[in-house]
């Protein structure tokens, strides 16, 4: 029985989104009918977005066309915001992978456009 009941539930696929993005749809909720969770999560994201969802998008998919980022690292770096590439390497440091030194001044060089 578990694996018809398996087979037959449909499977939702994951997409990698921003803050800013995250904003944009619980913005659809109405206030009156949200419960505490949602509310706590749209102050949140009120709070913490440092760009609109349009600019999120574009900013996300030149890092990852561009620079060769993962949809993951892309928002994680548009989330964030480093303005400088201090900031920046406490992130890819993190990915503990090697980025070149030309591709971090370009991320910069997007991300504060």
């Amino acid at each position: 029985m578990t694996e018809q009941m398996e087979q037959q539930a449909p499977t939702k696929k994951a997409r990698v989104i921003t803050l800013p993005e995250a904003k944009e749809i619980l913005s659809r909720i109405d206030p009156e009918k949200a419960d505490q969770i949602q509310k706590r999560t749209i102050d949140y994201l009120a709070k913490f977005s440092k760009t609109d969802a349009d600019k999120a998008r574009t900013l996300r998919k030149k890092l990852s066309d561009e620079c060769g980022l993962t949809a993951e690292e892309a928002a994680e770096l548009v989330n964030i915001m480093p303005k400088t590439l201090e900031e920046l390497r406490v992130f890819t440091s993190g990915w503990r992978k090697l980025i070149p030194a030309a591709t971090t001044e370009k991320i910069i060089k997007l991300l504060t456009a």
